[in-house]
């Protein structure tokens, strides 16, 4: 068994007050059995702040902490961050290992008009393993692009993680509350888990976070949710034999004329993650 965090977190003021919660969160699950913990979409810096003001700098040390942390934790752990690359700002999703080390990182690629403001988008789908576990992962809007899961989910990955940042008016935000966001049919069509950790409550000029987080089986059943008012961590524990990856594996084959073009295209992606 495998076992999860979904971390549902209300942003702080600063990047300092940000980071020393996640690290005390990180250790608070970790001592709780927690294989891989995700928290939400920037939470380093959380997503209302002014990113044209950061530097490499500051990224870089908050970064250090973390990895330390980790470390020192001994649990895999996903979190949300800016990053700088080449110059240019990404939303990014950075993925530490048990010893700390930034194993991977996936780039925000279809960006909000909020984030285009700011980030460059990233240019390759997530595919990376957490004890030896195939996983993938999109950020926020993304959810809305479904072939961003499908082809991993074809070279095989089993969970899928969601970091989000909810900025909607509040009638949007409710709209989303009580699993009515799409993400347990994202999992059942693709046979696979996800985990999906989402800021909550109140952010700025009256939009709003609608949190539940969640946990979804590769059934669509919800094995962990949150509400949508409070900062808090659920959990769950998941049998990657359960993830069969059934309808991606069976989509590789028929129709028939498209078997090419699945593997050019799997391929592709594979080449860009060396």
């Amino acid at each position: 068994m495998f076992t999860v965090t979904s971390v549902q977190m209300i942003f702080r003021e600063t990047i300092e007050e940000n980071i020393e919660w996640i690290a005390a969160t990180i250790k608070n699950t970790a001592n709780n059995g927690a294989d891989a913990v995700l928290f939400p979409e920037c939470a380093v810096t959380g997503y209302v702040y002014d990113f044209a003001q950061l530097t490499p700098r500051t990224i870089h040390e908050a970064l250090l902490y973390l990895s330390r942390t980790v470390s020192e934790a001994g649990c895999n752990v996903l979190v949300g961050s800016p990053t700088f690359e080449d110059g240019r700002l990404k939303n990014s999703l950075l993925i530490f290992n048990r010893k700390g080390k930034i194993i991977f990182q996936y780039s925000k690629i279809h960006l909000t008009p909020v984030d285009k403001q700011y980030f460059t988008p990233g240019d390759k789908l997530a595919f990376f393993h957490l004890d030896r576990i195939p996983c993938t992962a999109i950020i926020c809007h993304e959810r809305r692009y479904p072939e961003l899961v499908r082809i991993p989910v074809m070279m095989g990955a089993k969970i899928l993680f969601h970091p989000n940042a909810g900025l909607d008016d509040k009638a949007v935000s409710k709209a989303k509350r009580k699993g009515r966001d799409g993400i347990a049919v994202r999992a059942f069509e693709n046979a696979i888990y996800y985990v999906f950790s989402n800021s909550v409550g109140p952010q700025c000029e009256g939009k709003w976070s609608a949190g539940d987080s969640k946990i979804v089986a590769p059934d669509s059943s919800v094995l962990a949710l949150a509400d949508n008012r409070s900062e808090t961590v659920i959990q769950a524990q998941l049998d990657p034999n359960l993830a069969t990856r059934q309808y991606a594996k069976e989509a590789l084959e028929l129709p028939h004329f498209l078997q090419p073009y699945w593997k050019g295209m799997i391929e592709e992606c594979q080449r860009r993650l060396k």
